[in-house]
């Protein structure tokens, strides 16, 4: 649901009940979405294991090319200034 910033002045009781049945709710200034209301949640940290099965992993980028540019990168440089 989108609505103006006027509406929702005066029904944000009623906006907020709705957010947290689960709908989107969208306040716009003329016509344009600038805001969202959503649902409180203690905690935006998945538990460990939450996005098993759903990142794609894969280890084919690996090659002899790659992990020389790799050990390069973390190599002793002896011309780099002491800190």
């Amino acid at each position: 649901m989108q609505v103006n910033m006027l509406e929702a002045k005066s029904q944000l009781s009623s906006l907020i009940v709705a957010a947290e049945r689960g709908e989107e709710v969208l306040i716009a200034r003329n016509g344009v979405p600038v805001a969202r209301i959503v649902p409180y949640s203690r905690s935006r940290v998945k538990p460990p294991g939450a996005w098993k099965g759903q990142v794609p992993y894969s280890t084919e980028w690996r090659s002899a090319e790659t992990d020389q540019a790799v050990q390069r990168l973390f190599a002793d440089d002896d011309d780099a200034p002491a800190a």
